[in-house]
């Protein structure tokens, strides 16, 4: 019985965190409509960055950060994570090579994956560090909001074009 007790309050604990997550909700609903507007032939289009990404490209990225997020949040909590020198640009580089070539809808579901380990990491950490509150908002609300209107703006761009 108390073992019961005992994970139902850690339960209830976990959801209440994942449910502070500001901001986090709406932005992956917003994620997701747009994900869902992006057709094969659109998602190959290059243009949503300068740099030439694609807006398929462009939800691979949100979905590898995630992923990315999930895993740090899991060696905070295994307390084997080190501060350190982040170099975003060769994380992106390596990110969107491993998935330039990944069909749209496996990025659909890896992003939705990602989101969802993310998600679950940031419930189960045994309490909440700097270091911790960093990862999630850089791969998850804060990473999506900074990239939405952009994507948003480029998927409606294609539609009138079609």
């Amino acid at each position: 019985m108390g073992k019961r007790v005992a994970g139902e309050k850690a339960a209830a604990k976990m959801n209440a965190r994942v449910k502070d997550l500001d901001g986090e909700a709406e932005a992956w609903h917003r994620l997701h409509a747009v994900m869902y507007r992006i057709t094969p032939k659109m998602a190959e289009v290059p243009g949503y960055f300068r740099e030439g990404w694609t807006a398929k490209d462009a939800v691979a990225h949100l979905g590898t950060w995630m992923a990315d997020g999930a895993q740090m949040l899991r060696r905070i909590a295994a307390g084997t994570y080190r501060e350190g020198e982040l170099d975003v640009d060769a994380e992106n580089e390596r990110f969107l090579a491993a998935m330039r070539d990944i069909p749209l809808d496996v990025v659909h579901l890896q992003a939705a994956s990602a989101r969802a380990e993310l998600r679950r990491a940031w419930a189960e950490l045994p309490e909440v560090t700097p270091g911790a509150e960093f990862w999630l908002r850089k791969a998850g609300p804060d990473h999506m909001a900074e990239h939405l209107p952009r994507l948003e703006a480029w998927v409606d761009e294609q539609e009138a074009k079609a």
